[in-house]
């Protein structure tokens, strides 16, 4: 039965709830883009000091949080709370053209990192045009994704107890829709290949930091033949998607209506290579 071996699909699930297209035969290279700033949220306020009007600089604040939002940043255009992240926002004229620049600060007010957006033209930009202030946000956006998981990935590297710097509590939940004894089988095998390939699998809620979630569709196919279809979901503490994997797989109809057996070993030993892809991106210690 080892010629039954799943086919393994992994699928990009971004934080804010997308799922673009699945990226095939690459286990967990697309698991996460950002899950940024550290808690809480990232806070844009109106931007004061970009050469914008009161009005203008709101609306591009807004512009902003939305396009951070849209590369899986937690990001709102509100005044920060004390707890907040923040980012500032301001602009140079330089004759022609006015370049805007953006300054992450963390909590206590210290600079995190700066990126420089793409030259805009001085008259667009004075007139505030919303099309413009849209696309100069669109364009600033994945630069600071990219700066806030460098920013993240520092903080987790001088953390001893962080996620880098050990392995992952893992709690695998019971598998559920498989017919037979895949349910049990399944959610057996993957607790073992998790711990075998390094992560620590638990027990209890408590203090896991994240939960694993296999389910199981049957379907029916011509020429008795059954599809079946697997997904690891991978959910952080805080109950978000960070990533699924996906197997599927064809077999002979009835195949699988009682026990499970080497199928079972064989689809737990392909999933826990994904689904620790996922967990290590989650981690940084990709």
């Amino acid at each position: 039965m080892r010629r039954l071996l799943p086919v393994l699909v992994v699928l990009l699930l971004a934080g804010c709830g997308q799922l673009p297209e699945p990226f095939l035969g690459n286990p967990g290279a697309a698991a996460l883009r950002l899950r940024q700033p550290p808690d809480p949220r990232l806070a844009v306020p109106p931007a004061a000091t970009a050469l914008l009007s009161d009005q203008a600089g709101a609306a591009f604040a807004a512009d902003l949080a939305q396009a951070l939002r849209h590369n899986e940043v937690p990001a709102y255009a509100i005044a920060p709370a004390p707890t907040d992240w923040r980012l500032l926002v301001s602009a140079q004229d330089h004759g022609s053209e006015v370049i805007p620049s953006y300054t992450v600060l963390d909590p206590e007010g210290h600079p995190r990192g700066s990126v420089t957006g793409a030259p805009v033209a001085t008259a667009a930009w004075a007139a505030a045009d919303p099309a413009t202030l849209r696309a100069a946000a669109a364009d600033s956006a994945p630069r600071l994704a990219h700066l806030l998981t460098g920013v993240e990935t520092a903080i987790m590297r001088a953390d001893p107890n962080s996620l880098y710097n050990r392995p992952a509590r893992v709690l695998v939940a019971a598998v559920t829709g498989a017919p037979g004894d895949g349910d049990h089988a399944l959610t057996l095998e993957m607790r073992r290949e998790l711990a075998a390939v390094g992560e620590q699998v638990v027990d209890k809620p408590a203090g896991a930091d994240f939960l694993l979630r296999g389910q199981v569709k049957m379907k029916t196919l011509p020429g008795g033949q059954q599809r079946v279809e697997i997904q690891w979901i991978v959910d952080t503490a805080k109950g978000k998607e960070g990533g699924r994997v996906t197997q599927l797989n064809d077999v002979p109809a009835g195949s699988l209506d009682r026990a499970w057996g080497d199928v079972a070993a064989a689809v737990a030993q392909q999933g826990a290579g994904g689904v620790r892809e996922v967990i290590l991106r989650q981690s940084r210690r990709e």
